[in-house]
């Protein structure tokens, strides 16, 4: 049965996950978790966050595949909503800023609460300025840079996952861009948003470390909520 799961294509699995088949959505996640965790710990800039917005999303996904229209890819329809669950954790943080432990209290990074969807890794120091850099950007142009420069998606598939124009990804892209320029300015021409591709800093998720929906740490499910146009 497990092999013939493996065969079908993403639409009839989700299909499948919502007649009530019991493992057609851990197959489709088993699929498309490398790249979906590679972008919510990207657009986030911490991993904590990012296992939980994860799991925010997939909690959403595993509720309201019945909602799937197939007007785009399943892969598509779940970007969308990997993408909207970090981004609305990003504008809560801005909304609600937190204030730092002090000095001795503050949780060692290395450490997080639950099972971490990858094993930790020692940050490259030009990928953690490139980091830090992005985290500047406004969200939207950061969303957008992530999915096309880094992850590297067609922008007429970035266009579909962010619900926008595909002339407004360029000029996020265009601008966030031009706002990188001047912050990264003083490295290497080399030292921009496609070296963090190149140097991978953020594990992928292997066989070694298969992943479920149970194992991603706790969150709260939400529904697909639409971007806002900017």
């Amino acid at each position: 049965m497990t092999g013939r799961r493996a065969d079908l294509g993403d639409d009839d699995l989700l299909r499948a996950h919502a007649e009530g088949d019991p493992d057609a959505f851990a197959e489709l996640l088993r699929r498309h978790q490398d790249r979906l965790w590679a972008v919510a710990v990207r657009t986030l800039g911490d991993r904590e966050e990012a296992a939980d917005a994860l799991q925010d999303a997939l909690l959403s996904a595993h509720r309201g595949a019945d909602r799937f229209r197939g007007d785009s890819a399943v892969t598509t329809w779940l970007h969308r909503i990997v993408v909207n669950a970090c981004l609305d954790r990003i504008r809560r943080r801005k909304a609600h800023p937190t204030v730092p432990l002090p000095d001795g209290s503050q949780d060692d990074d290395r450490t997080v609460r639950g099972t971490e969807p990858a094993a930790p890794v020692v940050d490259h120091d030009t990928a953690l300025v490139v980091r830090q850099a992005l985290a500047e950007l406004p969200v939207e142009q950061r969303a957008a840079l992530i999915l096309v420069d880094v992850q590297g998606y067609p922008v007429a598939e970035v266009a579909l996952m962010l619900g926008v124009a595909e002339g407004t990804v360029k000029s996020r892209c265009a601008r966030g861009r031009a706002r990188l320029a001047g912050i990264l300015g003083h490295l290497r021409p080399r030292h921009d948003a496609a070296a963090v591709r190149q140097r991978d800093e953020v594990p992928s998720l292997t066989a070694r470390n298969p992943q479920r929906l149970g194992d991603v740490p706790s969150g709260s499910a939400r529904s697909d909520s639409s971007l806002e146009e900017r």
